[in-house]
């Protein structure tokens, strides 16, 4: 379903001066626990974004966007210049201190605890309405 979105976003996206959306998959060593696991995935996490991207995590207790308020965050990242926006969703222990302090956005879909798949699924479906917001297509319906 995430890749579903992905590709409906994709399409999408180059029209309006977007690019993406990409998934990336990393696996963290089972036998590191805590910090160090949370470090070594914070390293990787930001190791992979894109130079100059806007840096947005995924936390429980980062800001609930509307859709619409997801849309315009968007826009305005692409209409200031940012090459690209990195949505970086942590692992079972959260994220690493370096990706809080680096995070320009913390961005939560509320304050439940997720799997971290379905935060995938939510995530994708989010930026593909952001993107249909942006160009008045029907699928999102106010």
């Amino acid at each position: 379903l995430a890749c579903d979105y992905q590709d409906r976003a994709a399409a999408i996206a180059r029209n309006i001066g977007f690019s993406g959306p990409d998934i990336l998959e990393f696996e963290t060593p089972a036998k590191l626990k805590g910090a160090k696991r949370r470090a070594r995935e914070g390293a990787m996490l930001y190791g992979a974004a894109p130079p100059g991207s806007v840096l947005i995590r995924l936390d429980e207790r980062g800001r609930n966007y509307s859709s619409e308020a997801l849309a315009e965050m968007l826009a305005r990242q692409r209409d200031d210049g940012a090459g690209a926006a990195a949505f970086l969703i942590g692992g079972a222990d959260g994220h690493d201190q370096s990706i809080t302090d680096r995070a320009a956005l913390s961005l939560c879909f509320g304050v439940a605890t997720w799997p971290h798949m379905l935060v995938r699924v939510m995530l994708m479906e989010q930026l593909y309405r952001a993107m249909t917001i942006l160009t008045g297509h029907p699928y999102h319906r106010s």
